[in-house]
């Protein structure tokens, strides 16, 4: 018996849901990763299948209502990330008045227990940043899992213009495993670490 038929048909169907929201919002490169590695990192994540769907929730919410949000969606670049309701809030802002606008959007979203406010204000990264963010990203994760120190499916990866940033429900000493393996990557400018500590 696998793990998703172990399930009950309640959690099955919000993870179909999920999938499919994930879908209209990433595209389909996301959900074909999401797919894959959808079942290691539930059944291993230290998180209660609940909390991990209500940081989905959470996500897609926030990004809903920036998008409804015409002045938040053509001017900034940002992208959010839940971990046990503590929230991270990364991208770019032209000035101060829409990056709080966003900040506040995400504030009244229920579930929500504290926010990371990571906006950087300046423009919108080009698309090689972009990409270069992403390789950074799986080089990141690549590194955490060939680690002996750090399970590295404990550990969020997300890397906004060579910043990475470190989430996850972990102890001190795996967090600073984590820094240390992070920091030794070539073309990593700066590391933040934003876990929550068992």
């Amino acid at each position: 018996m696998t793990f998703f038929s172990k399930l009950n048909n309640s959690t099955s169907k919000k993870c179909t849901a999920l999938l499919l929201i994930l879908s209209t919002l990433q595209g389909c490169a996301v959900v074909a990763v999401v797919a894959i590695t959808t079942g290691a990192s539930v059944a291993t994540d230290r998180r209660s299948i609940g909390n991990q769907i209500d940081d989905q929730s959470i996500e897609v919410a926030a990004y809903n209502e920036i998008a409804k949000n015409k002045s938040l969606s053509d001017n900034t670049n940002l992208h959010i990330t839940s971990v046990n309701g503590s929230v991270l809030v990364i991208g770019q802002a032209p000035n101060t008045y829409l990056r709080d606008q966003a900040i506040n959007i995400v504030n009244n979203i229920q579930g929500v227990v504290r926010i990371h406010n990571q906006i950087r204000i300046g423009n919108i990264t080009s698309v090689t940043t972009q990409t270069n963010d992403v390789w950074l990203t799986s080089k990141v994760k690549t590194a955490l899992f060939s680690s002996d120190k750090i399970n590295g499916n404990d550990i969020k990866v997300i890397t906004e213009n060579a910043e990475v940033f470190l989430m996850g429900l972990v102890s001190k000493k795996e967090a600073d495993a984590a820094v240390n393996v992070t920091r030794n990557i070539s073309g990593v400018n700066r590391v933040y670490k934003a876990f929550e500590y068992l």
